[in-house]
């Protein structure tokens, strides 16, 4: 774990920048601790110090303490959890983990607290956060526009467009779900983005010259519309 620089020396919880249960602190001494306002809860396991700002990186962090380290690396956080980590929505209830199609799953389906989601995941699709794989945040947005109900699509979409550094894009998001002719949800995720596009731009048509047939991948549409956006790394 990282230090901060200035902690007083005297304070075991000014120390760390994360604090999960360990040699360190146990589950009680760390409830009890928050209790006392000395720590606060960042997601389950995971505590940090009062007021601290969180970042991707820290959230992803806390995150995986919630994932048993026999399947750390066999799984990518998605959807609203990753919308989450990029500080767009509110913390999850459960995890919900992605798992690529090449990959056995039915040895992950006694993981508790998670939710998991057998998907096609490209290489464009996944960065590393704090020792956790995370959707990219174009395949956050997009699944999120696919998969989650409007009442907290919308929100969480907003927010991930209006992020610079996340360069989520409108026109490229809509592409990408208009690229893929059979994909589920198709219709009910153009929806979604019309909500988020100016008057004039949700009502002009997309124009897409060659379809794409990706259930789920978002790198497919930058194959065919030679987007290098897609290629960015977090």
């Amino acid at each position: 774990m990282a230090s901060i620089s200035g902690s007083a020396p005297d304070s075991p919880a000014q120390l760390l920048d994360l604090y999960a249960p360990g040699p360190l602190f146990s589950w009680p001494e760390l409830q009890s601790m928050a209790a006392d306002g000395v720590l606060a809860q960042l997601y389950q396991h995971g505590y940090t110090i009062p007021g601290m700002a969180a970042s991707p990186q820290l959230r992803a962090r806390a995150a995986a303490f919630a994932v048993p380290p026999a399947i750390r690396q066999r799984v990518v956080a998605g959807r609203m959890t990753a919308a989450w980590i990029y500080g767009c929505a509110r913390e999850p209830d459960r995890l919900a983990l992605l798992v690529d199609a090449k990959r056995r799953i039915s040895s992950l389906r006694s993981t508790r607290g998670c939710t998991l989601h057998e998907v096609r995941l490209g290489p464009f699709d996944v960065v590393s956060l704090g020792g956790l794989m995370v959707s990219s945040p174009l395949r956050t947005a997009l699944d999120i526009a696919l998969h989650v109900e409007a009442e907290r699509a919308v929100p969480a979409l907003r927010q991930l467009l209006e992020r610079p550094e996340l360069d989520v894009r409108l026109r490229l998001l809509t592409l990408a779900v208009e690229a893929s002719p059979r994909l589920p949800h198709k219709n009910a995720a153009l929806e979604k983005l019309a909500l988020l596009a100016p008057p004039a731009v949700a009502r002009s048509p997309v124009d897409v010259e060659h379809a794409v047939d990706s259930p789920d991948g978002a790198q497919h549409v930058a194959e065919v519309l030679g987007v290098a956006h897609l290629e960015g790394k977090l």
